[in-house]
């Protein structure tokens, strides 16, 4: 079988100095990407900044042969996600890939939450993803080529206690990528989802080592690594990955049922209906579905 091979394209990974972000890098450089490693060095929880941990993974590129740059910008301002792609142009002349892969933690159950913590998850996760996804779009329009990667969790798609921050800033990422699907088709743009499960800094106190060992980053990036290929044709879903685990996630509607004359006794009566979710649809955008209601309502009126 031919290799997937990623020669003359350049990808920008944030949040690369360590865990999947780091794996994500030194696959793309093996095969043939020159690499923008992003990182701030903080701490987990969003906290200081420090060069040493993009500066090591640059290193190991490097001095496997391959080709890549530092940046320590935050993701979490608009001039920093500037910067980054800038860093990007400036060192080797474009972008093609970008995987928004940065992120920090700051669990606490939800009545303990402090506004802080909700703001600055968002501003990582969400607002981040923004900053740096935006000017490589435009990048990306103007060579009609490109692919996005956007890092959701399994907490963003079926929530998870003591992450209500966490868990909706990566449910806000799944309409991003949705619409930049959309928006992205003309231009040979892709854009997909990833929701891993890695061992990293972010998880390290909170499975045990032997699972750890199981769902190590290295088990994540061959699946990153092909949708941000030139191979991958598909854009816009949403895929799970760990411990060699891959599986596609969905957004799914019932059939439902049509009320024509629509009541609070009319919903309870059949809410097992409108609830059943055999022969579940998945649409490809939200004027889709709006033609269904509309198609039903027409249809008994």
């Amino acid at each position: 079988m031919s290799e997937v091979r990623f020669d003359d394209r350049v990808a920008v990974v944030t949040g690369a100095g360590g865990g999947l972000g780091r794996a994500h890098a030194l696959l793309l450089a093996s095969r043939g990407a020159k690499v923008v490693v992003n990182d701030l060095g903080g701490s987990r929880d969003g906290d200081g900044a420090s060069s040493n941990m993009a500066d090591k993974v640059v290193d190991e590129i490097k001095a496997a042969g391959g080709e890549a740059v530092a940046n320590y910008d935050g993701v979490d301002t608009y001039a920093g996600g500037e910067n980054i792609i800038k860093t990007a142009v400036d060192a080797f002349g474009k972008v093609d890939i970008v995987i928004a892969n940065a992120g920090i933690l700051r669990d606490r159950a939800f009545h303990n939450l402090e506004e802080a913590d909700w703001d600055k998850i968002f501003a990582v996760h969400v607002k981040g993803s923004f900053n740096v996804i935006q000017p490589a779009f435009r990048l990306m329009r103007q060579q009609n080529y490109g692919r996005i990667i956007v890092t959701t969790s399994n907490a963003g798609l079926y929530g998870n206690f003591g992450q209500a921050n966490y868990s909706s800033a990566k449910t806000a990422l799944l309409g991003l990528a949705s619409t930049l699907e959309l928006e992205g088709a003309k231009y040979n743009i892709k854009a997909n989802v990833i929701a891993p499960v890695a061992a990293s800094r972010l998880t390290e106190d909170v499975m045990p080592p032997a699972v750890l060992e199981k769902l190590r980053p290295e088990f994540v990036s061959p699946v990153v690594a092909y949708l941000c290929s030139e191979e991958c044709q598909i854009s816009g879903n949403i895929f799970t990955a760990g411990g060699g685990y891959v599986g596609r996630a969905a957004i799914v509607e019932s059939k439902g049922a049509v009320l024509p004359d629509i009541s609070i006794e009319a919903v309870r009566d059949n809410i097992d209906k409108i609830s059943d979710m055999t022969g579940a649809e998945e649409f490809t955008n939200a004027f889709d579905e709006v033609s269904k209601r509309l198609a039903s309502a027409t249809a008994v009126s």
